[in-house]
Order: C-alpha cells, then structure tokens, then sequence
C-alpha cells in the first residue's frame, strides 16, 4: 500500500514537472513569435507606407470583427491556444502605452521638483531668513517658534537644485548686516554699561552660531568645504571679529584693566567670557593686557624663573595688603585679628635686627 502511494505521488510530481515544462516551453514559442513579429513589421513599416489591412479570404475585417475576438486567450494544458483568435498573436500595445505613460509621469514628477531661481527668492531665502533673524536677536535660553526640520530641508533642497552659492552670499550678507547695527548700538553706549552690553552681544552671537552652523551643514560640506576650502563656522567668527571686534578693542581693553584694578567692578563670570571670547577671535589681542589674560587664559606670561621668587612673593604679598585696605577680610581669623599678622612680622623682623646688632 505504502510503495503505491509513494508510485502515485511520484507520477503527479513528474505529471507537474512536464506539464510546467511543456508551458514553459510555449511562453518562449509565443515570446519569440512576438519578438520576430515586431521586427518585420518595423522592417515592412520602413519599406513601404502603411496600406489598409484587407481581409483574410473567407474571413471578415478585423474592424468587423468582435473585440472578444481580439482579444488574446489563454492557454490551454499544453501550451496550445484556445479560441477562434488562436491564430493571432497577443497585442502589446497596451503594456507600450503604459509603459510611455509611467515615463511622462516620472519625468512630470522630476520637472515639479525643480527649484528655480525665482522660487528660490520667493519662498526659500524668505524662510531662512526669518529664521537667521530670530536666531541671532534670541536672548540665551529662550525658546524661538522655529521648526529647525523645515529649516534644514530647505538648505537641502536648495543645495540638490544647485544654489548653494547664491544661499551663502544671502547669509554672509544678512549677518554682516546685523552685525553692523550691533556695533552702531555699541558706540553710543556709556561707559559705565560698555562691558556689560559687549559682553551680551558677544554671548548672543555666539549662541546664534551654535544653531546657524548645524542648520547650514549641507552647504558648508558640499560648497564651502569643497569649493571654497573653508569653514561655515570660521568664516562668521570672523565677520564678528571684523565687524564689531576689532571696531571696539581700543575702546573696551582700556575699561578691562581699570576694571580689574577694582575688584568686583565687573563680574568674574562677564571678565572670564570677554576675556575668553576676544582671546579666541583673536589670540594676539592678549599681547595688549597679558596680566589681564593671565588670569583667564593658560601659558600667557612667560614661565616663573627661580631667581625671581622673591620678586613674586612681594607683589603677592602688595596684593593681600590692597586687599585688606579695601575692607576685604582674610580667611580664618579665630586667632588672629585683621592685620596682626603683618604688624607681628613687621615687629619679629624689626626686634631680630636690634638682637642681630645687640649680639654683634
């Protein structure tokens, strides 16, 4: 029982395998009449013009005929068409013209996505504009009504449709723009409010740029880095420097150091970002003040020498002395009360000299 079942499952598999075979076999004879069909009737189509089709003898006119009739039928088990329309080969036209009409969709699709010029200044730029406006007028901290996404496609798409050129020159001079009403509210400040509101025009811009370089990061890869070998975030630094800092260093380093001559005049925190922000603008304006950078910025003087120890020693102890005549009190004084301790080493060294003479 067993062998006949295993006989009879192995004659429908090859039943199968033949009847896939034999269909397979009359796709590829229908596939190459086609083919050989096409071919002639372009070559007869070039040899002479195209005459009415006349009727088979016997037959009727193919405009006579039913459309059932022209229709292609299926095949029968063995490959064999079925049908009074048997003798004729399947129409390709359809699958042509749809193929023509996914072409001019594609291409249709591809022309709606251009960007032209005119599109560019009319609703591109207007976007980033805004947005550059609110980023560098942002107190630190706040929250601006900006979708950094919407932002960031249109740098891209602009970059894609090849306006990254014309992209950088509208931010370089939207900046500069800004950055010389900046340094026009700076020259009518007093100069009891000049450190202070230098010190919030540098944070400001500063923070602007955390958000302005990353929205541009498309432009700055393919055209600023690869054409012009330069830097988004370099190249605002330096309109910064060129428009506003440089315009206002001989005004601002004299207030600095009288500044740092009166203790907390300014805030420590104001003093270090001036400092730190003027020393990476441009690190040879510490030059002007070293003891000033010395305070915020590593290896500005020049290193300590051993013959010169004394020499420190005393301007650290003038220091404390200024300090203490200000009314700034010392540390610990559980035992010692202000000042005793320079009267006490003033009068040990004084009775150690009389010991000195007296022993002598």
């Amino acid at each position: 029982m067993e062998e006949n079942m295993e006989e009879d499952a192995s004659y429908q598999q090859l039943m199968m395998d033949d009847h896939n075979h034999n269909n397979w076999e009359a796709n590829a004879d229908a596939y190459h009449r086609q083919q050989q069909q096409q071919h002639h009737h372009h070559n007869h189509s070039h040899q002479r013009p195209s005459q009415p089709a006349l009727p088979e003898p016997g037959g009727t006119p193919p405009a006579a005929r039913e459309p059932k009739d022209l229709l292609p039928h299926p095949m029968s088990l063995n490959g064999e068409e079925r049908g009074p329309a048997a003798h004729r080969e399947p129409d390709t036209e359809p699958m042509a013209s749809k193929v023509t009409l996914n072409i001019n969709s594609s291409a249709s699709k591809f022309l709606m996505n251009v960007i032209t010029t005119e599109d560019y200044q009319r609703t591109y730029w207007p976007k980033l504009d805004s947005a550059i406006d609110q980023l560098l007028t942002q107190s630190p901290g706040d929250c601006i009504p900006i979708s950094y996404e919407q932002i960031y496609s249109c740098v891209y798409k602009c970059v894609c449709q090849q306006h990254s050129e014309q992209m950088y020159c509208d931010l370089i001079t939207k900046i500069t723009s800004h950055l010389r009403r900046v340094s026009e509210e700076l020259q009518v400040s007093s100069p009891d409010t000049y450190i202070e509101r230098f010190n919030a025009a540098l944070s400001q811009y500063m923070g602007a740029l955390q958000s302005i370089v990353p929205l541009f990061i498309y432009m700055n890869k393919f055209y600023i880095e690869t054409k012009l070998n330069r830097d988004l975030k370099d190249d605002l630094i330096k309109l910064f420097t060129e428009q506003v800092a440089e315009k206002h260093v001989p005004t601002l380093m004299p207030l600095l150091i009288e500044a740092q001559s009166t203790p907390f005049k300014v805030t420590p925190s104001t003093m270090a970002n001036i400092v730190k922000g003027l020393y990476t603008l441009r690190p040879d304006w510490a030059q002007l003040a070293p003891s000033l950078f010395s305070k915020f910025i590593p290896n500005i003087l020049p290193p300590a020498l051993e013959s010169k120890l004394s020499e420190y020693a005393a301007q650290d102890q003038k220091l404390q002395r200024e300090l203490m005549q200000n009314g700034f009190a010392r540390g610990d004084q559980s035992r010692k009360r202000a000042g005793e301790e320079l009267m006490f080493n003033g009068s040990a060294s004084s009775s150690s000299c009389a010991n000195t003479r007296g022993f002598r």
